[in-house]
């Protein structure tokens, strides 16, 4: 199985909606139930007005999941929370489809998107993510692709516990 990434467009949109219905996703993801919402909070960074890039996993050509990544510095809110600066990628990542979750793939999506993708570009010095400290799937995939958890913080948007987890350039 290859996993690839292309740039999100307007016509993955419906997909991402799908997703973001998907309780798997939901109990982690910011929900966005109405097209609209999904349209509202894509869209500006498809178009790149916003400077989070947004990429399609795919997995043998099929869509798989959705990833994100920016410059930690471009949120100055989040930088301060998380106590990150300049240099450093923020990463986001679901699989849409539960059925391929538990198969070692959000391992292989983050190794190879971060090897890929975060780390092509020479600005970048380091990545981090933060996962609700009960999403252990999480924390265990981003771990076994050489993620090292540096600190805790409470996420103002949910009120939940998150570990930062932190890759250095190699």
């Amino acid at each position: 199985m290859a996993i690839s990434f292309r740039p999100l467009t307007r016509d993955d949109l419906p997909l991402v909606h799908e997703w973001h219905q998907r309780p798997h996703v939901v109990r982690w993801w910011t929900a966005r139930k109405r097209f609209e919402e999904v349209e509202e909070h894509y869209l500006p960074t498809i178009e790149g007005t916003e400077p989070t890039e947004h990429y399609l996993a795919l997995i043998d050509g099929e869509p798989l999941g959705m990833i994100q990544t920016y410059f930690v510095s471009d949120y100055q809110d989040y930088a301060a929370l998380i106590g990150e600066g300049e240099g450093t990628a923020g990463l986001d990542l679901f699989i849409g489809d539960e059925a391929m979750t538990g198969r070692g793939l959000g391992t292989e999506l983050i190794h190879g998107f971060v090897d890929e993708v975060v780390f092509a570009r020479p600005a970048t010095t380091a990545c981090t993510a933060a996962s609700d400290v009960r999403n252990m799937a999480s924390l265990r995939a981003f771990e076994k692709a050489g993620f090292r958890v540096v600190r805790e913080f409470v996420d103002p948007d949910d009120d939940e516990l998150h570990a930062l987890v932190r890759r250095e350039r190699d």
